[in-house]
């Protein structure tokens, strides 16, 4: 008996250890990736004089390039990514549907309406300099923020409402219902645009695009708060989402609240993905790749695969928008149109898996 107890103990520290592995793996990857990114640009940076810098050194342009230029961009992408990878995973358990996203349950076109709106309505409007090669800039952001996290969180509670009143709704209902909401917002948003003007309508398309570079540290600090304290309340959680991973019946039987854990679950996770569409526009498919290709090397313990689950959508983000700004340097591609390039084959490759159907 005690031997079979010490080979049990054995293999369970074995298999906590490759987990933990992968954990500290995704971040020096992280790590390394975003010290790598803060260097890439018009202005090459060696990554000793980026290490300089973060320590308080180095000379001003270099200075001046990373901490009010490269640096907050590169911290967008890793709160940015976080957020929508740890509101993937926790949506695809809570729905029990691996197909679940902001992008696939109609959060992201819900804030890209609010955002249209906003700037059509409310007057967000654009500045816009005298060189033809300056970027668009939204005129009152907050405004449309506001509009956005709004109009985004709206899509996820319309979907909460057909998963509790429409209890025979399976997971595949629920996607179909996402893209429902998608094509009505896209209906509201085409609107906006056919009666807009010239110029209301560029800062439109500029803000679906998808722009990590437009964000400062203030809403770097709110991005963070709002990743903290959902990571806390979902880690809090891990244990009941481990139980509802198993099925519903199972983590009824386990004392889980499943009702309440999927509804404060589901709205957390409509807050988190709101604000960071909000904040930097149209990310798509991130929440739905990075939670899978981590399932590959955690499985479905959530104790392990939320964090690592965060960390893969950091680094994914990172990767993209170092893409985009070194292909065809020194235009940057836009971020929105990298992560559809990269989630689209790996929702079509799900589809054909045959997740995501009913039952």
């Amino acid at each position: 008996m005690g031997k079979t107890l010490n080979e049990n103990l054995l293999a369970y520290n074995r298999y906590a250890g490759r987990k933990k592995l992968t954990l500290a793996i995704s971040v020096i990857a992280m790590i390394f990736v975003a010290l790598y990114a803060v260097g890439v640009g018009s202005i090459q940076i060696p990554m000793s004089e980026i290490v300089k810098v973060l320590c308080g050194g180095g000379d001003n342009l270099s200075r001046t390039t990373i901490l009010n230029i490269r640096l907050p961009r590169v911290v967008a992408a890793i709160l940015v990514g976080a957020s929508l990878a740890a509101a993937g995973v926790v949506m695809q358990c809570v729905l029990r549907n691996p197909l679940a996203s902001a992008s696939t349950l109609g959060v992201s076109q819900g804030a890209a309406f609010g955002a249209a709106f906003g700037i059509v309505v409310f007057g967000g409007g654009v500045v816009n300099s005298a060189t033809a090669t300056s970027a668009i800039t939204i005129n009152n952001p907050y405004i449309v923020t506001l509009c956005a996290f709004v109009c985004g969180t709206f899509a996820t509670a319309v979907i909460i409402a057909i998963s509790q009143f429409k209890k025979d709704v399976g997971p595949g209902g629920l996607i179909l219902a996402g893209v429902a909401m998608s094509s009505l917002f896209a209906g509201g948003s085409t609107l906006l645009q056919y009666f807009t003007d010239d110029t209301k309508l560029g800062a439109i398309v500029f803000w679906t695009f998808g722009n990590l570079g437009s964000t400062n540290w203030t809403e770097l600090l709110i991005l963070a708060c709002a990743l903290t304290l959902s990571m806390l309340y979902f880690m809090f959680n891990r244990w009941n989402y481990n139980a509802m991973e198993a099925g519903a019946d199972t983590a009824k039987s386990l004392g889980v609240n499943t009702r309440s854990v999927m509804l404060v679950s589901m709205g957390i996770c409509s807050l988190l993905a709101a604000t960071a569409v909000s904040f930097v526009g149209i990310i798509s498919f991130v929440g739905l790749v990075a939670p899978h290709i981590m399932r590959r090397f955690v499985g479905n313990d959530y104790r392990y695969l939320l964090v690592a689950s965060a960390f893969a959508g950091a680094l994914l983000l990172i990767l993209a928008d170092t893409v985009g700004r070194s292909v065809v340097a020194p235009v940057i591609l836009p971020i929105g149109a990298l992560t559809s390039f990269l989630g689209a084959p790996m929702f079509l490759f799900l589809l054909f898996k045959g997740v995501g159907r009913n039952g």
